[in-house]
């Protein structure tokens, strides 16, 4: 059955933050040449979200998002017309074909590209994936931007390697929370630090070996300096995560979810010859790794909760301070997720 003209979608216009979003009624959108139009089951938020939706001041709607999970309903000319049917993963980074040309800016689904919290959504065709067979569509709508960032700031930029002790900061979001997953995977030793005492279990549970409070002088507290430290926070943990590296050792930042400015010795780097590495998303033969990856070592998702788009505003909120561990899913249409 065709689409209908327009769509129920989460819009963002006028007022930053929360605040400003709002379920419209928009048009639905046509697939170009070379795209699939997708009917949206699920579709999974990130920080990346928050931070969309925080800095978008103006009156132009914005439709967010960059994960999903759906159903291809209708192809574009050029693009294959036997995908239609398959319900698909979606590779949310745009157009970074060959990992070593990395952009200025990776181009994301939902900034400023119409997002996926909506019923539908076009997307290049060649940014559509099989879903894993061991993952629900819950989490699947859960893996694509956070499990890209992960791979990508684990394997291509830090080097990460059976037997490192892996130093993870914000470790129980939704990139932090996989990140623990998949350096457990290949045999690394991981430490997580965390400001919630609470998650400590949960964090044991999926492959954490120790698990410190705190985060502006956690250097203090490792039982060993880390090989790897993967820190999304920023300024709040950023001169800790550099005290806290071996000689030789790699501070991997991902995010800022505190604040970007830090300041920084360069003595610190070149006398104990220290590597800093910056990463964002991840380029399309990384998303197909980490798709095996993933596979191949049975992770998932964590999944804080599934809810209706319409609690969205909530969602955000509760994000902001980080209450839930793990990823936050909305439901989108009749809410069925069975596979």
């Amino acid at each position: 059955m065709p689409p209908e003209q327009t769509m129920r979608a989460l819009v963002h216009a006028g007022t930053p933050g929360p605040d400003g979003l709002r379920i419209l009624n928009v048009p639905t959108p046509k697939p170009a040449a070379d795209e699939v139009l997708i009917k949206v089951l699920a579709a999974g938020l990130n920080r990346h979200e928050l931070f969309v939706i925080n800095s978008h001041d103006d009156d132009q709607p914005r439709i967010v998002g960059a994960d999903a999970v759906g159903t291809v309903c209708t192809t574009g000319a050029d693009a294959d017309p036997d995908v239609v049917g398959h319900t698909v993963l979606i590779n949310p980074c745009l157009g970074w074909d060959n990992t070593e040309d990395v952009p200025e800016v990776p181009t994301i689904l939902g900034g400023p590209i119409q997002g996926t919290f909506a019923e539908y959504v076009c997307v290049p065709a060649r940014n559509v994936h099989a879903i894993p067979q061991h993952l629900s569509l819950a989490e699947a709508a859960a893996l694509p931007l956070a499990a890209l960032t992960a791979y990508r700031a684990l394997f291509t930029q830090g080097h990460v390697k059976s037997g490192d002790h892996v130093v993870i900061t914000g470790a129980t979001g939704g990139a932090g929370v996989i990140a623990l997953a998949m350096a457990a995977a290949v045999g690394a030793e991981v430490t997580v630090i965390t400001r919630h005492t609470s998650k400590a279990a949960q964090a044991k549970a999926i492959g954490a070996a120790h698990v410190v409070a705190g985060t502006n002088d956690f250097h203090t507290e490792l039982h060993a300096p880390a090989d790897v430290v993967l820190d999304s926070v920023g300024a709040d943990t950023f001169a800790a995560a550099v005290s806290s590296v071996r000689p030789g050792g790699r501070v991997v930042s991902f995010g800022a979810t505190s604040t970007p400015d830090v300041d920084l010795s360069l003595r610190d780097l070149f006398f104990r010859q220290i590597s800093i590495q910056g990463t964002s998303m991840g380029s399309a033969p990384e998303f197909e790794k980490m798709i095996e990856f993933v596979t191949r070592h049975r992770i998932a998702p964590i999944v804080h909760a599934v809810c209706p788009l319409e609690k969205a505003p909530d969602a955000f909120r509760d994000m902001a301070v980080g209450s839930g561990f793990g990823k936050t899913v909305f439901t989108i249409g009749d809410g069925q997720l069975a596979r």
